[in-house]
């Protein structure tokens, strides 16, 4: 089983992930991670290099790969990979798959203290960063709703988060 958490940056899936890993005992796979050692370079150095579009086909790629090819692993895929190509339905397709939906106000609190690693927020005053957060979130939401389960993460621990996706994988 391959349970994949999507949602928005700085919505925790990379946090969760981790400790769904550790309590289900399952591999941890981080699409950017796998992107950034099959290239041999990080996200942003990518974009910068390559551009957006030569990235989104490396991601779907490696998406398709690990979905089709692993099991028992918990993955976490970057904010924008739902809405490119057909990946939505791979995962929902390959994977049990949720969607960690979180406030703007967290979100922007969460990606500005460390922006300059997002390729795509780096050069954005923070002062405009809750309305760009709010205008990809509505460009996105159509996606991201598609998972098997949505998960509102607002007032709830890590741990409580874990517990609540633990209980709709096994239907108790």
């Amino acid at each position: 089983m391959i349970i994949s958490l999507v949602g928005y940056m700085g919505s925790g899936k990379s946090h969760i992930s981790k400790l769904l890993s550790t309590e289900l005992h399952y591999k941890l796979l981080d699409l950017d991670k796998e992107i950034s050692l099959k290239l041999k370079e990080t996200i942003p150095e990518i974009f910068q290099n390559n551009g957006e579009i030569y990235f989104r086909k490396q991601e779907k790629e490696i998406l398709h790969q690990l979905l089709e090819e692993t099991e028992n692993s918990i993955l976490s895929v970057g904010g924008g990979t739902p809405t490119f190509y057909d990946n939505m339905d791979a995962i929902n397709k390959y994977s049990t798959s949720f969607f960690l939906r979180t406030d703007i106000k967290t979100l922007t609190d969460r990606i500005s203290k460390n922006k300059e690693r997002r390729p795509l927020l780096a050069r954005i005053p923070d002062e405009d960063l809750p309305e760009f957060i709010a205008k990809h979130l509505f460009e996105r939401n159509s996606f991201y709703s598609q998972a098997n389960f949505i998960i509102d993460t607002k007032d709830k621990s890590p741990e409580e988060l874990v517990k609540e996706i633990i209980l709709k994988v096994h239907g108790y």
